[in-house]
This record gives C-alpha cells, structure tokens and sequence, in this order.
C-alpha cells in the first residue's frame, strides 16, 4: 500500500457534496442571535479574525499571550476559513481525529489548532479547555455544519501544481515578488497592519512577526500550492495569475528569507519516512543535501523514496 506523504495539507476526495455547495452556504457570523451557542460561535469568529488582539501580544489579558506573533488565523485560512483552496475549513470538525505524519499519531483538532499555535504563529499551546479554544473549535463547527459526514469537500487544502524538474530560481523568485507581490506585502516583506492596529491587513512573509520555520509554509512545495491559487490579490483556483513556475520560484525566495526559530524541531516526523521532500529542516531518512530539500529539485527524492519504501511524496 502507497503511503501518500502530500507536501502541505491532503487534497482530499474531489466530493462535490451534490445536494449543496458548501461555499454558497451562509457563513455571516452576524447573523446569528445571542444565544449563549451563538455568542461562543462568534467569540471564535473574533479569535479567528483579530487572533492577537484575543490571544496575542495585542491582548490586554498577558496571560492570554498565546500567539507571538501579530497574524490571524485568516491571513493563511482566507475568507475566514471559506476560500477554496486556501487550506478551507469547512468540513473539519469532521475529519477529526486524525493521523498526522509529523506527530505520527491521531490527533484531536485542539491539538492541530495548537500545532498552528506553536508554528505559523510561532507561540505556545492553548489550554484545551479554555474559553478561546472552545470557541475556535464552536466556530469551525458551525463552519462544518454544510459538509458531509466524512467532511471531504471539493477545493479541501492546496490546489495541485507540475513541479518543475529543476532547483528554483531564486533570483526569478526575487524579481516575480517585486513584480507582484510588493504591493502588498511591501518591498521589504513585512506586510501592512490593520487599520485598527492589530493584526496585519496584509501579513508579514518574514522577518520577526512571521510564520516560523517550523510552520508547514516554509516548505516550498506547500507554498506554491497556496500561492498559486490566491497570490497575488485577486487570484483564484478558477483564475490563477501566476504560472507554477513562478509560484515556485517565489515561494522558493520568500521562504530563504530569516524568520523566527522553532524550537525541537528535530522531533517532528518520528518516522522520517513520512516527512514531506520539501520539508526545509533536517533529520532525513535519505541523504540528499539540505539545499536540495530546500530548493529542488524534488523529482529525484521522491524517486528515491518511492524505489526505497514504495511512497508516493508528492501529488
């Protein structure tokens, strides 16, 4: 049997849920009464679109500091977790608990939360008892409550791309980020904070208020993925502006920029045979250099992986 070791999240079944479209359904958190069920929804409504000012430096309760960084939980989940192919969360709280390869064990989905916790949002864990955790958990309920049983649903995590049989092109990958991408995210990277001042309208892709390098962004395989489908502004999976070339080469560049540290870093992927080839971080199974993990080209791990243990690395 294939382990298939997907760099980023599974695509999932291509389920077009064919009594409803799951992303014309009502998602509008306004709407709801303040019933003591809704006001918990919409408190995780809140943390998920102002998550620093909840659970942040912003936060006026200190020991509520869990995130250490400014971003919100929909500068990576777009839409407020709606968009397809921007890693949607419609659908689940359904496909919870589930096997994750860099704990190699079942996990609840306040451990996965808290997994984003201690890496794109390079904090600590959240008690998974506390108010907040049960609110975003309450709120990606509410989400799911449209997807099917086994919350599978089309547009589910990254859209696919053709991996260029070759290392990236970082100065390609320079010149593609100040074509595109500077607008928003600034020359520097750094991005734009909301107009209120907390949080970032457009979020920092570097630097000390960034995702760390643990977060599952920094491989260039799950980036490029996200990329493609919603970079630059007004992209779409339908409408993409970028080639895959292009979303592979900048992912490429953003992703050799400096950004925090993750800590024990090494203990991710106790079996090493599952961790994605452009995982960026060492201990391998294989003994390909780290430039190539980083960079590519990736065809030739993976060939190695599927003749070595008959998996499937990449989709």
């Amino acid at each position: 049997m294939l382990w298939n070791c997907v760099d980023g999240y599974s695509k999932g079944s291509e389920n077009e849920n064919t009594t409803k479209d799951v992303y014309a359904m009502n998602y509008d958190v306004s709407r709801l009464d303040d019933s003591e069920e809704n006001t918990q929804i919409k408190l995780g409504y809140e943390v998920f679109q102002n998550t620093s000012k909840y659970i942040g430096p912003a936060s006026t309760e200190k020991n509520k500091a869990y995130t250490g960084n400014n971003l919100s939980c929909t500068n990576c989940h777009l839409g407020s977790g709606t968009k397809p192919y921007a890693a949607p969360l419609i659908g689940i709280i359904q496909r919870f608990p589930q096997f994750r390869g860099r704990e190699n064990k079942i996990g609840t989905i306040e451990e996965r939360i808290n997994g984003c916790m201690e890496r794109s949002m390079n904090g600590t864990m959240m008690p998974p008892d506390g108010k907040e955790m049960e609110a975003m958990v309450a709120y990606l309920k509410w989400l799911s409550r449209y997807a099917p049983k086994d919350g599978k649903i089309k547009g589910e995590g990254f859209v696919k791309i053709d991996i260029p049989q070759r290392a990236v092109d970082l100065e390609n990958g320079k010149q593609i980020f100040t074509t595109n991408c500077v607008l928003c995210h600034g020359k520097n990277g750094q991005g734009v904070k909301a107009l209120d001042g907390h949080g970032y309208q457009y979020p920092p892709l570097w630097g000390d208020d960034s995702y760390n390098n643990g977060a599952g962004m920094t491989r260039v395989l799950t980036a490029a993925r996200f990329i493609k489908a919603n970079m630059p502004f007004g992209a779409s999976y339908e409408n993409p502006i970028l080639t895959d070339e292009e979303a592979y080469d900048v992912a490429g560049y953003i992703n050799q920029q400096l950004r925090p540290k993750k800590v024990n870093r090494e203990n991710d992927f106790p079996d090493l045979k599952k961790k994605p080839v452009s995982t960026p971080y060492p201990p391998y199974v294989d003994t390909f250099s780290l430039e190539q993990h980083q960079l590519g080209p990736f065809q030739p791990i993976m060939e190695y992986y599927k003749s070595e243990y008959n998996i499937v690395k990449s989709k």
